[in-house]
């Protein structure tokens, strides 16, 4: 029998069967050393087969395959450098949660999410949350986010969950797609989704306001079938995202808008960082990239896991004032 991965705790899966009941299944020890490099062999999101077992006169299920996925999203754990989790697998889009300052994203995590989600052929669209809480200053940053990765050219859209905000354009694109919701702890995934099916109820948090980060309310990733034509995933809060499964030649096409200045380099294998010629570098000194974006690419190209949470952007935005306003 096959059915749809929607919830996994780590040692149980929450299976939806082709008569739309659910079924709390496990999985067989050899699934664990089949050389799959994760934590969890089994994601939200998979399509499996599964056996029925009775025991106890409780019916539960043994998880004895798995179809190959379109596609996952995976990161490494900043704790544990060696380890990498799949957060949701065979996802139509991605979107992505950030807020400025409660708690505040950091454009090398939004960089790294996504650079995984091109890498994975994801569509990846960007959400401005907590919009109803902007004084000017935080606009100014937002808008100035927002500027810079539309000009890129991904998707962006600002909501307000608190004040019903943007949430038919977004409604507009889960439609009939299997769509996951990311970022920091305290962003607002599990409020956004309450606001968008107020009788699924997810439990939600205040930002704590001793550190201004939020504190984890999901503690595992599951899908929920909305009444809209569309399933989401809602994922536990990311205070960092390592990349993984990248060589060095290839990080460099993953932003786009270096990508589309590779063939004006002089090297086919250049990695726009000390090679003469390089078209990426002579955009740089032009301001016809961010540098913030520069910034985040050398980090992931170094293997640097310690800086996720540093304010890259503050230079770009201020240089940027100017030129703005013309």
């Amino acid at each position: 029998m096959t059915g749809l991965v929607y919830k996994s705790t780590g040692s149980w899966y929450t299976v939806k069967t082709k008569d739309d009941s659910f079924l709390d299944c496990r999985i067989k020890g050899k699934f664990r050393i089949k050389g799959i490099r994760s934590t969890n062999p089994i994601a939200v999101g998979d399509v499996v087969d599964y056996e029925i077992e009775d025991t106890a006169d409780v019916t539960t299920g043994i998880i004895n395959n798995i179809h190959n996925r379109k596609n996952y999203i995976v990161r490494k754990s900043v704790n544990l450098s060696k380890q990498t989790h799949i957060i949701a697998s065979n996802i139509d889009i991605v979107f992505l949660l950030i807020t400025i300052n409660n708690p505040p994203t950091t454009t090398s995590f939004i960089d790294r999410f996504l650079v995984t989600a091109e890498a994975y052929g994801i569509e990846a669209i960007l959400v401005f949350n907590k919009i109803d809480t902007f004084d000017d200053a935080t606009l100014d940053e937002q808008l100035f986010l927002q500027y810079t990765y539309e000009s890129i050219g991904y998707k962006s859209l600002r909501v307000s969950a608190k004040e019903n905000k943007g949430l038919e354009e977004l409604k507009s694109l889960m439609k009939d797609k299997v769509s996951m919701f990311s970022g920091h702890s305290g962003v607002g995934k599990s409020t956004l989704v309450n606001a968008l099916e107020p009788t699924l109820n997810l439990k939600t948090k205040q930002i704590s306001d001793s550190h201004s980060q939020g504190q984890h309310t999901t503690t595992f990733a599951e899908m929920f079938d909305l009444s809209f034509d569309a399933k989401i995933i809602d994922t536990p809060g990311i205070r960092g995202f390592g990349v993984v499964d990248m060589e060095k030649q290839e990080v460099g096409d993953y932003f786009p808008e270096f990508f589309a200045l590779k063939e004006n380099c002089k090297f086919n294998n250049c990695l726009h960082k000390d090679e003469p010629h390089c078209a990426v570098k002579n955009a740089l000194e032009k301001d016809e990239v961010p540098w913030s974006r520069y910034r985040s690419y050398l980090q992931i190209l170094e293997g640097d896991e310690e800086h996720y949470r540093s304010d890259d952007y503050a230079d770009d935005r201020k240089a940027s004032d100017e030129t703005r306003k013309s």
